[in-house]
Protein backbone atom coordinates (compact mmCIF):
# COMPACT_ATOMS: atom_id res chain seq x y z
CA UNK A 1 0.00 0.00 0.00
CA UNK A 2 1.18 3.21 -1.09
CA UNK A 3 1.30 6.32 1.12
CA UNK A 4 -1.65 7.57 -0.75
CA UNK A 5 -3.81 4.90 -0.69
CA UNK A 6 -5.55 6.28 2.08
CA UNK A 7 -6.88 9.19 0.04
CA UNK A 8 -8.63 6.69 -2.34
CA UNK A 9 -10.52 5.47 0.96
CA UNK A 10 -11.07 8.90 2.01
CA UNK A 11 -12.49 10.12 -1.53
CA UNK A 12 -14.90 6.94 -1.23
CA UNK A 13 -16.22 7.43 2.22
CA UNK A 14 -16.45 11.41 1.07
CA UNK A 15 -18.76 10.38 -1.36
CA UNK A 16 -20.66 7.95 0.66
CA UNK A 17 -21.82 10.75 2.93
CA UNK A 18 -22.21 13.07 -0.09
CA UNK A 19 -25.25 10.66 -0.98
CA UNK A 20 -26.41 10.16 2.29
CA UNK A 21 -26.55 14.26 2.69
CA UNK A 22 -28.28 14.35 -0.95
CA UNK A 23 -31.04 11.71 0.09
CA UNK A 24 -31.76 14.06 3.16
CA UNK A 25 -31.52 17.49 1.70
CA UNK A 26 -34.26 18.78 -0.31
CA UNK A 27 -37.85 20.92 -0.71
CA UNK A 28 -38.96 18.06 1.22
CA UNK A 29 -35.90 17.39 4.16
CA UNK A 30 -35.96 13.69 5.48
CA UNK A 31 -34.26 12.96 8.89
CA UNK A 32 -31.37 10.79 8.95
CA UNK A 33 -33.49 9.19 11.60
CA UNK A 34 -36.44 8.54 8.96
CA UNK A 35 -33.99 7.48 6.43
CA UNK A 36 -32.47 4.87 8.80
CA UNK A 37 -35.90 3.80 9.53
CA UNK A 38 -37.47 4.01 5.33
CA UNK A 39 -34.23 1.48 5.19
CA UNK A 40 -34.65 -0.81 7.85
CA UNK A 41 -38.14 -0.95 6.50
CA UNK A 42 -37.83 -1.52 2.47
CA UNK A 43 -35.31 -4.56 3.49
CA UNK A 44 -37.43 -6.05 6.32
CA UNK A 45 -35.35 -5.50 9.29
CA UNK A 46 -38.10 -2.72 10.77
CA UNK A 47 -41.28 -1.84 10.52
CA UNK A 48 -42.94 1.59 9.54
CA UNK A 49 -46.48 2.82 8.94
CA UNK A 50 -48.08 2.23 5.48
CA UNK A 51 -48.75 5.75 4.85
CA UNK A 52 -45.42 6.83 6.26
CA UNK A 53 -43.51 4.25 3.63
CA UNK A 54 -45.15 5.20 0.48
CA UNK A 55 -44.35 9.12 1.13
CA UNK A 56 -40.61 8.37 2.04
CA UNK A 57 -40.58 5.97 -0.92
CA UNK A 58 -41.94 8.24 -3.16
CA UNK A 59 -39.31 10.80 -2.42
CA UNK A 60 -36.42 7.93 -1.89
CA UNK A 61 -36.94 5.39 -4.39
CA UNK A 62 -39.13 7.59 -6.96
CA UNK A 63 -37.68 11.11 -7.00
CA UNK A 64 -34.02 11.21 -5.62
CA UNK A 65 -32.41 7.93 -6.10
CA UNK A 66 -32.59 8.41 -10.22
CA UNK A 67 -31.10 12.14 -10.05
CA UNK A 68 -28.09 10.96 -6.97
CA UNK A 69 -27.30 8.09 -9.35
CA UNK A 70 -27.16 9.84 -12.54
CA UNK A 71 -24.91 13.11 -10.77
CA UNK A 72 -22.60 10.16 -9.41
CA UNK A 73 -22.25 8.36 -12.86
CA UNK A 74 -21.80 11.43 -14.84
CA UNK A 75 -19.32 13.15 -12.36
CA UNK A 76 -17.73 9.51 -12.22
CA UNK A 77 -17.39 9.35 -16.01
CA UNK A 78 -16.98 13.16 -17.22
CA UNK A 79 -13.83 13.28 -14.60
CA UNK A 80 -12.10 10.50 -16.01
CA UNK A 81 -12.49 11.54 -19.72
CA UNK A 82 -10.78 14.82 -18.47
CA UNK A 83 -7.72 13.19 -16.68
CA UNK A 84 -7.99 10.24 -19.42
CA UNK A 85 -7.60 13.61 -22.42
CA UNK A 86 -5.32 15.25 -20.15
CA UNK A 87 -2.87 12.57 -20.03
CA UNK A 88 -3.20 11.45 -23.90
CA UNK A 89 -3.03 15.19 -25.11
CA UNK A 90 -0.54 15.95 -22.36
CA UNK A 91 -2.52 18.85 -21.61
CA UNK A 92 -3.65 20.17 -18.77
CA UNK A 93 -6.41 22.71 -19.91
CA UNK A 94 -7.79 19.99 -21.75
CA UNK A 95 -11.29 18.57 -21.23
CA UNK A 96 -13.69 16.05 -22.75
CA UNK A 97 -15.70 18.73 -24.68
CA UNK A 98 -12.00 18.96 -27.07
CA UNK A 99 -13.04 16.90 -29.70
CA UNK A 100 -16.92 18.18 -29.98
CA UNK A 101 -18.72 15.93 -27.80
CA UNK A 102 -20.31 18.77 -26.31
CA UNK A 103 -21.02 20.47 -29.31
CA UNK A 104 -22.22 17.35 -30.58
CA UNK A 105 -24.66 16.17 -28.51
CA UNK A 106 -25.94 19.87 -28.13
CA UNK A 107 -26.91 19.70 -31.67
CA UNK A 108 -28.15 15.94 -31.24
CA UNK A 109 -30.63 16.70 -28.24
CA UNK A 110 -31.68 20.06 -30.02
CA UNK A 111 -32.68 18.24 -33.04
CA UNK A 112 -34.30 15.58 -31.33
CA UNK A 113 -36.32 18.27 -29.52
CA UNK A 114 -37.06 19.49 -32.48
CA UNK A 115 -38.27 16.45 -34.09
CA UNK A 116 -40.32 14.48 -31.97
CA UNK A 117 -39.69 15.61 -28.00
CA UNK A 118 -39.31 11.95 -27.04
CA UNK A 119 -36.50 11.52 -24.13
CA UNK A 120 -35.97 8.39 -26.61
CA UNK A 121 -35.37 10.01 -29.69
CA UNK A 122 -33.15 12.67 -27.86
CA UNK A 123 -30.54 10.92 -26.16
CA UNK A 124 -29.85 8.34 -29.06
CA UNK A 125 -29.27 11.41 -31.25
CA UNK A 126 -27.60 13.20 -28.89
CA UNK A 127 -25.24 10.23 -28.53
CA UNK A 128 -25.13 9.96 -31.96
CA UNK A 129 -24.17 13.22 -33.13
CA UNK A 130 -21.40 13.37 -29.96
CA UNK A 131 -20.08 10.27 -31.77
CA UNK A 132 -20.30 11.83 -34.87
CA UNK A 133 -18.57 15.21 -34.26
CA UNK A 134 -15.89 12.80 -32.76
CA UNK A 135 -15.38 11.31 -36.09
CA UNK A 136 -15.41 14.20 -37.69
CA UNK A 137 -12.92 15.75 -35.32
CA UNK A 138 -10.43 12.39 -36.33
CA UNK A 139 -10.85 12.82 -39.79
CA UNK A 140 -10.08 16.33 -40.24
CA UNK A 141 -6.62 15.27 -38.27
CA UNK A 142 -5.99 12.01 -40.81
CA UNK A 143 -6.81 14.53 -43.56
CA UNK A 144 -3.32 15.81 -43.38
CA UNK A 145 -2.06 12.65 -43.20
CA UNK A 146 -0.71 12.94 -39.56
CA UNK A 147 -2.99 12.57 -36.96
CA UNK A 148 -0.27 14.37 -34.47
CA UNK A 149 -1.89 15.80 -30.94
CA UNK A 150 -1.91 19.61 -32.66
CA UNK A 151 -3.55 18.11 -35.93
CA UNK A 152 -6.11 16.20 -33.00
CA UNK A 153 -6.54 18.94 -31.24
CA UNK A 154 -7.10 21.52 -34.45
CA UNK A 155 -9.69 18.71 -35.67
CA UNK A 156 -11.38 19.19 -32.16
CA UNK A 157 -11.92 22.79 -32.76
CA UNK A 158 -13.07 22.68 -36.46
CA UNK A 159 -15.47 19.93 -34.88
CA UNK A 160 -16.83 21.88 -31.81
CA UNK A 161 -17.12 25.21 -34.34
CA UNK A 162 -18.99 23.17 -36.78
CA UNK A 163 -21.82 21.65 -34.50
CA UNK A 164 -22.03 24.60 -32.46
CA UNK A 165 -23.06 26.54 -35.65
CA UNK A 166 -25.26 23.81 -36.85
CA UNK A 167 -27.17 24.16 -33.25
CA UNK A 168 -27.26 27.30 -33.49
CA UNK A 169 -29.15 26.84 -37.26
CA UNK A 170 -31.72 24.71 -35.04
CA UNK A 171 -32.57 27.25 -32.20
CA UNK A 172 -33.32 29.60 -35.11
CA UNK A 173 -35.63 27.17 -36.56
CA UNK A 174 -37.15 25.93 -33.46
CA UNK A 175 -40.35 27.30 -32.10
CA UNK A 176 -39.89 30.12 -29.61
CA UNK A 177 -42.74 29.38 -27.73
CA UNK A 178 -42.30 25.49 -26.98
CA UNK A 179 -39.18 24.27 -28.44
CA UNK A 180 -36.88 27.15 -27.86
CA UNK A 181 -37.11 26.84 -23.51
CA UNK A 182 -36.81 23.17 -24.20
CA UNK A 183 -33.48 23.46 -26.17
CA UNK A 184 -31.75 26.11 -23.95
CA UNK A 185 -33.32 24.39 -20.83
CA UNK A 186 -31.53 20.78 -21.89
CA UNK A 187 -28.14 23.09 -22.55
CA UNK A 188 -28.14 24.08 -19.60
CA UNK A 189 -28.11 20.59 -17.98
CA UNK A 190 -30.20 19.34 -15.35
CA UNK A 191 -30.33 15.88 -13.21
CA UNK A 192 -34.18 15.99 -12.29
CA UNK A 193 -34.60 14.49 -16.39
CA UNK A 194 -32.59 11.32 -15.37
CA UNK A 195 -34.65 7.88 -15.57
CA UNK A 196 -33.80 4.68 -13.94
CA UNK A 197 -33.99 3.16 -17.77
CA UNK A 198 -31.65 5.19 -18.83
CA UNK A 199 -29.12 4.48 -15.85
CA UNK A 200 -29.78 0.99 -16.32
CA UNK A 201 -28.61 0.66 -20.20
CA UNK A 202 -26.34 3.51 -19.28
CA UNK A 203 -24.03 2.20 -16.06
CA UNK A 204 -22.84 -0.93 -17.47
CA UNK A 205 -20.53 0.93 -20.77
CA UNK A 206 -19.96 3.78 -18.18
CA UNK A 207 -18.50 1.53 -15.52
CA UNK A 208 -16.79 -0.76 -18.24
CA UNK A 209 -14.86 2.23 -19.68
CA UNK A 210 -13.80 3.72 -16.21
CA UNK A 211 -12.22 0.36 -15.94
CA UNK A 212 -10.69 0.20 -19.28
CA UNK A 213 -8.93 3.90 -18.66
CA UNK A 214 -8.34 2.87 -15.07
CA UNK A 215 -6.60 -0.32 -16.65
CA UNK A 216 -4.56 1.68 -19.40
CA UNK A 217 -3.04 3.50 -16.62
CA UNK A 218 0.07 2.39 -16.70
CA UNK A 219 0.33 3.12 -20.32
CA UNK A 220 -0.72 6.62 -19.79
CA UNK A 221 2.39 7.08 -17.71
CA UNK A 222 4.81 6.22 -20.01
CA UNK A 223 3.20 7.97 -22.65
CA UNK A 224 3.46 10.99 -20.73
CA UNK A 225 7.06 11.31 -20.98
CA UNK A 226 6.98 11.52 -24.72
CA UNK A 227 5.62 8.99 -27.88
CA UNK A 228 9.38 7.94 -28.11
CA UNK A 229 10.29 7.12 -24.71
CA UNK A 230 6.87 4.83 -24.87
CA UNK A 231 7.96 3.31 -27.72
CA UNK A 232 11.39 1.86 -26.30
CA UNK A 233 9.05 0.33 -23.37
CA UNK A 234 7.37 -0.99 -25.49
CA UNK A 235 3.93 1.10 -25.63
CA UNK A 236 1.80 0.64 -29.20
CA UNK A 237 1.57 4.41 -28.43
CA UNK A 238 -1.04 5.47 -31.72
CA UNK A 239 -2.85 2.38 -30.40
CA UNK A 240 -3.60 3.07 -27.03
CA UNK A 241 -4.16 7.24 -27.75
CA UNK A 242 -7.03 5.93 -30.24
CA UNK A 243 -8.32 3.48 -27.70
CA UNK A 244 -8.18 6.23 -24.51
CA UNK A 245 -9.90 8.56 -26.96
CA UNK A 246 -12.35 5.79 -28.01
CA UNK A 247 -13.24 4.92 -24.62
CA UNK A 248 -13.16 8.30 -23.42
CA UNK A 249 -15.10 9.79 -26.03
CA UNK A 250 -17.75 6.84 -25.23
CA UNK A 251 -18.24 7.66 -21.31
CA UNK A 252 -18.50 11.52 -21.98
CA UNK A 253 -21.28 11.20 -24.75
CA UNK A 254 -23.16 9.02 -22.76
CA UNK A 255 -23.25 11.30 -19.78
CA UNK A 256 -24.24 14.09 -21.62
CA UNK A 257 -26.93 12.60 -23.77
CA UNK A 258 -28.85 12.00 -20.34
CA UNK A 259 -28.62 14.99 -18.62
CA UNK A 260 -27.23 18.29 -20.81
CA UNK A 261 -24.33 19.78 -21.18
CA UNK A 262 -22.16 19.76 -17.90
CA UNK A 263 -18.96 21.27 -18.11
CA UNK A 264 -15.55 21.80 -15.74
CA UNK A 265 -15.63 18.46 -14.05
CA UNK A 266 -13.59 17.01 -16.80
CA UNK A 267 -11.51 20.34 -16.22
CA UNK A 268 -10.90 20.78 -12.87
CA UNK A 269 -11.70 17.15 -10.90
CA UNK A 270 -8.62 15.83 -12.30
CA UNK A 271 -6.33 18.88 -11.17
CA UNK A 272 -7.91 18.22 -7.46
CA UNK A 273 -7.45 14.78 -7.94
CA UNK A 274 -3.79 15.23 -8.97
CA UNK A 275 -2.98 17.44 -5.86
CA UNK A 276 -4.55 14.85 -3.68
CA UNK A 277 -3.43 11.83 -5.19
CA UNK A 278 -0.39 12.11 -7.02
CA UNK A 279 0.08 12.27 -11.30
CA UNK A 280 0.13 8.35 -11.72
CA UNK A 281 -2.95 7.41 -13.49
CA UNK A 282 -3.74 4.17 -12.12
CA UNK A 283 -4.65 6.11 -8.61
CA UNK A 284 -5.48 9.51 -10.55
CA UNK A 285 -7.99 7.59 -12.43
CA UNK A 286 -9.92 6.30 -9.26
CA UNK A 287 -9.35 9.43 -7.46
CA UNK A 288 -10.56 11.36 -10.21
CA UNK A 289 -13.85 9.23 -10.50
CA UNK A 290 -14.64 9.45 -6.64
CA UNK A 291 -13.99 13.33 -6.47
CA UNK A 292 -16.01 13.85 -9.71
CA UNK A 293 -19.29 11.89 -8.52
CA UNK A 294 -19.29 13.26 -5.09
CA UNK A 295 -18.38 16.84 -6.87
CA UNK A 296 -21.77 16.52 -8.82
CA UNK A 297 -23.34 14.82 -6.24
CA UNK A 298 -22.80 18.48 -4.13
CA UNK A 299 -23.56 20.78 -6.74
CA UNK A 300 -26.90 18.26 -7.28
CA UNK A 301 -27.30 19.48 -3.47
CA UNK A 302 -26.78 23.47 -4.19
CA UNK A 303 -28.82 23.62 -6.99
CA UNK A 304 -31.58 21.75 -4.97
CA UNK A 305 -31.16 23.98 -2.07
CA UNK A 306 -30.23 27.61 -2.98
CA UNK A 307 -33.38 28.49 -4.09
CA UNK A 308 -37.10 28.05 -4.34
CA UNK A 309 -37.19 26.57 -7.85
CA UNK A 310 -34.62 24.36 -8.94
CA UNK A 311 -31.37 25.66 -10.78
CA UNK A 312 -29.78 24.23 -13.82
CA UNK A 313 -26.94 21.91 -12.48
CA UNK A 314 -24.94 23.22 -15.12
CA UNK A 315 -24.76 26.65 -13.84
CA UNK A 316 -24.08 25.56 -10.92
CA UNK A 317 -21.00 23.90 -11.99
CA UNK A 318 -19.53 26.99 -14.21
CA UNK A 319 -20.30 29.09 -10.92
CA UNK A 320 -18.23 26.60 -8.80
CA UNK A 321 -15.67 25.83 -11.71
CA UNK A 322 -14.89 29.68 -12.30
CA UNK A 323 -13.00 30.08 -9.39
CA UNK A 324 -10.98 26.63 -9.31
CA UNK A 325 -10.15 27.44 -12.77
CA UNK A 326 -8.35 30.62 -12.22
CA UNK A 327 -6.16 28.38 -9.25
CA UNK A 328 -5.90 26.01 -12.46
CA UNK A 329 -4.00 28.79 -14.11
CA UNK A 330 -2.12 30.22 -11.84
CA UNK A 331 -0.70 26.61 -11.10
CA UNK A 332 -0.12 25.87 -14.96
CA UNK A 333 2.19 28.78 -15.12
CA UNK A 334 4.23 27.16 -12.36
CA UNK A 335 4.18 23.45 -14.61
CA UNK A 336 1.82 20.85 -14.59
CA UNK A 337 3.26 18.06 -11.75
Amino acid sequence: MTARSPTLTFLALLLAVSVIFAFGIGRYPIGTRDLFDFVLAATGLGRMEQDRYDLLSNLILDIRAPRIAAAVLVGASLATAGAAFQAVFRNPLVSPGLLGVLAGAGFGASVGILISGNWVVVQLLAFACAILAVLFALGIANLFGNASLVMLILGGIISGALFSALLTLVKYAADPGDQLPAITYWLMGNLGTARIEQLRWAALPVFAGILIVWMLGRALDAMSMGDDEAHTLGVPVALIRYAVIAVATMVSAISVSMVGIIGWIGLIIPHIARLMIGPMNMRLIPASALLGASFLVGADILARSLSGIEIPIGIVTEIVGIPIFVLVLSRVRRGWT
